[in-house]
């Protein structure tokens, strides 16, 4: 029987089991009634989450009611707002969709901004960008090609008899590549079951510590924990490079503009030039750590009893040749990849967006290609398209939404006047080093996002990492990016990313196993971030 099962059983069966024989009560029975009425009313609010709902109107009015910022009524308006949406994003008090909308109707009402000026951030080049990218994704995973994929990366590196290690760095590298192009949460979701369906393969008392001998049981265990923590913490890994792989990037992008800007833009390939390597140190040391803390030299011989290429080989042989459709999304997706990489080369060099005098960005292109999906028969039935609407329902609104709030906040600070008294209040800061300071805002960021989103921590610390950097004279993105970069480290709870409950609630892992090995990639994050921001960022952002 399955453990977790048999815990949950067993858990929900000792709650209704009485403990010990009655007790006669005299307490009078409309006490008790009294009693019970308040105890199942209680059980009520907090089932139905009227306190976490109640806790953002409530923040609200103390703000606007005790704050006090020099007169300045809009700026301690947008606190107030800010600490309400806040709230109810880490209370999870409504759908975090729902809670994304809510400066709609808070910003208006509390004279932050026009109704027209807040709806307006909700959808611009940025979000155009990634609804276009999450179009795509679902077409790559309606055909199956990530499955395709990853099934021809392993089968490749698994070697013949097994080599973990080499299995390992090939479910890894998939899945790292497949992020990068791609959220890393619907990375997540599709690559776990090409994950688990591996480990499917090793006999289940092994992996629960049953009947296998020892010496195999322990092993198989350690290698499913390294597949498991290597999925979740790849896609993560993978989304740092390129400004489609998370929405924390692209929340820097459009703050950045929105702050900033006559500051030059980041585009696509600005941000791959300098996340790419950031990307690939990460990739190294999981790797590593991986090998070396669930690897042994035994770990192939309990393996290759159960794994080995051909059936690997197999399964991909069930999927049968590539067919056109499959063929016409790649082609799809990798010409997007070319107008991605080539619309702004170097100052030299323009590239291809100079033709439209600038007018167009990575948005345009995103939609204009996830609009040929649409266009582009499937080769299976008369008048069928590689995609139609239907296939559309799983679009993820909840993060262009999550999106929209953080730009629409991010213009909130500033039109309500509440960055000019951050900027003043931070003025003590001035003359501080920024090298010190960056891996510091790195590691702030980095532990207020192990509690919540990624996306709501960088929404919540960006602004004043910007209003930082102008109040001690260094440039934003030397604080920015670190802030950016410490939000996608959350790599030591289940709560820090929806990636990190896809791999827990596998049963493969434990918290345990996410601290001991997230620990060391923060670490070497904060750490190749300290060398690679002033150096290689300097010449890729024009921060020198």
């Amino acid at each position: 029987m399955d453990p977790r099962r048999a815990f949950w059983e067993s858990s929900s069966e000792d709650v209704t089991r009485p403990l010990l024989l009655p007790v006669h009560d005299d307490t009078p029975t409309t006490t008790r009634g009294r009693r019970c009425c308040s105890c199942s009313g209680l059980k009520a609010m907090l089932a139905n989450k009227y306190l976490a709902v109640a806790s953002g109107p409530l923040a609200c009015a103390l703000v606007c009611a005790l704050g006090d910022l020099g007169g300045h009524p809009a700026a301690r308006n947008m606190l107030g707002v800010l600490a309400w949406v806040f709230l109810w994003w880490i209370t999870d008090a409504v759908p975090l969709a729902v809670a994304s909308m809510a400066p709609l109707f808070l910003f208006p009402a509390f004279g932050i901004s026009s109704s027209d000026a807040v709806a307006k951030a909700y959808m611009d080049d940025v979000i155009s960008l990634v609804l276009g990218s999450f179009i795509l994704a679902l077409a790559i995973e309606h055909y199956s090609i990530h499955r395709r994929l990853a099934l021809n990366i392993t089968a490749l590196f698994c070697g013949d008899p097994v080599k973990p290690h080499l299995l390992l760095l090939g479910i890894c590298g998939t899945t790292m590549f497949i992020s990068m192009w791609i959220h890393n949460t619907p990375c997540t979701v599709m690559m776990m079951p090409v994950a688990t369906g591996i480990l499917q393969r090793l006999p289940r008392d092994e992996l629960e510590g049953g009947s296998g001998s020892g010496f195999a049981a322990g092993e198989v265990r350690r290698f499913s924990k390294a597949v498991v923590l290597g999925v979740v913490y790849a896609s993560a890994i993978g989304g740092m490079a390129t400004l489609t792989g998370t929405g924390v990037n692209i929340i820097l992008v459009g703050m950045w503009s929105t702050y900033f800007p006559e500051q030059a833009p980041i585009t696509f390939s600005s941000w791959m030039s300098f996340g790419l390597p950031m990307a690939l140190v990460l990739f190294v040391a999981l790797w590593a750590t991986l090998c070396l803390m669930y690897c042994s030299k035994n770990t192939g011989r309990a393996l290759s009893a159960y794994l080995d290429r051909s059936h690997l080989r197999r399964e991909l042989s069930l999927l049968g040749p590539m067919a056109f459709a499959e063929k016409m999304v790649l082609a799809v997706f990798g010409g997007l990849i070319v107008l991605w990489m080539t619309r702004s080369l170097t100052n030299d060099i323009p590239g291809w967006a100079v033709l439209f005098d600038g007018k167009v960005g990575d948005g345009t292109v995103t939609i204009m290609m996830a609009t040929l999906l649409f266009i582009i028969p499937s080769g299976k039935n008369d008048g069928e398209k590689l995609m139609d609407w239907a296939k559309c329902r799983k679009l993820q609104w909840n993060i262009i939404l999550l999106l929209g709030a953080g730009f629409a906040i991010a213009d909130g600070f500033k039109s309500s006047g509440l960055t000019d008294i951050l900027s003043e209040g931070l003025g003590f800061l001035r003359g501080a080093p920024a090298l010190a300071i960056a891996p510091v805002a790195c590691a702030f960021s980095g532990l207020i996002t192990e509690f919540t989103s990624d996306d709501a921590t960088t929404t919540l610390v960006l602004p004043l990492l910007a209003e930082l950097g102008k109040s001690i004279g260094v440039h934003p993105l030397l604080l920015m990016v670190p802030g950016a970069i410490g939000a996608q480290l959350s790599f030591l709870l289940p709560t820090g990313s929806p990636g990190n409950v896809v791999g827990f609630g596998t049963g493969y892992i434990t918290i345990k196993d996410m601290v001991v090995t997230g620990m060391p990639l923060k670490i070497v994050g904060i750490t190749a971030l300290t060398i690679l921001l002033p150096t290689l960022g300097s010449l890729v952002f024009g921060m020198a």
